[in-house]
């Protein structure tokens, strides 16, 4: 009777544990998802590239001789090469600040191709060489980046610097400063070196020029323009 009673009284007791379950909803496990791997793209990075560069500058001068009034209608262009070395500092892959220099190489000479006017009448074309040249730049540059993948980045550069532009016949043919600005694209082979090629606007201005003439020295307006294109690597640490 005991054992019975005992049976009974277990059979309840199980009854009413699984009543009770069947409202009780089952624990779901949670799911903590991985925290997203930032990288960091910032850093300081040197450059060294070879840059073709020409140097534009037309010119005009008015003089009088004796009692003759001459104008001068002209172009004046340089083909240099020249090596440019860069530094600057990445704070992202969205934005970095950059210095560049460039000088040239060898001495290149210049193509002078001019039309002289006599007393407003056509009277004589020269196209010479002139002599040799040098050319030295420098920028400072704000530098936006656009990464198109995770390897090729197209940019831009924005920012001021100085162009010299010296002649062993003349001396210094000018030394100013400018606005400057450039486009360029980039590939990263590794995580620390890169492929550039790009086009920067170094010089687009207007200024005085003094020549030198077998009746003396005179002054003409000067509109240069100087653009270089750079091929390099750069690396970054």
């Amino acid at each position: 009777m005991k054992k019975l009673i005992g049976s009974i009284v277990v059979g309840l007791l199980l009854s009413s544990f699984a009543l009770a379950g069947g409202d009780i909803a089952p624990v779901e496990p949670e799911v903590v998802a991985p925290a997203p791997i930032v990288v960091d793209d910032s850093g300081f990075y040197l450059g060294l590239a070879y840059s073709a560069a020409r140097y534009n500058g037309d010119f005009y001068a008015d003089f009088f001789d004796q009692d003759d009034y001459y104008e001068v209608f002209g172009e004046y262009d340089v083909d240099f090469n020249a090596i440019m070395v860069q530094a600057g500092y990445k704070f992202n892959k969205y934005l970095a600040l950059e210095g560049r220099y460039w000088h040239s190489l060898g001495s290149p000479e210049a193509s002078v191709n001019a039309d002289y006017y006599l007393n407003g009448s056509f009277d004589d074309y020269i196209s010479e060489s002139g002599g040799d040249h040098e050319m030295k730049a420098w920028g400072i540059y704000i530098k936006p980046i656009y990464p198109v993948t995770e390897q090729f980045d197209v940019y831009a550069l924005l920012g001021y610097g100085n162009v010299k532009l010296s002649e062993d016949y003349y001396g210094e043919l000018l030394d100013e400063n400018d606005f400057q600005w450039g486009v360029g694209v980039s590939y990263e082979f590794t995580e620390n070196l890169s492929l550039f090629v790009d086009y920067v606007r170094l010089l687009d201005k207007n200024n005085l020029f003094v020549f030198h003439d077998i009746s003396g020295d005179y002054e003409a307006d000067l509109d240069s323009t100087l653009y270089t294109i750079n091929v390099g690597l750069t690396y970054k640490f």
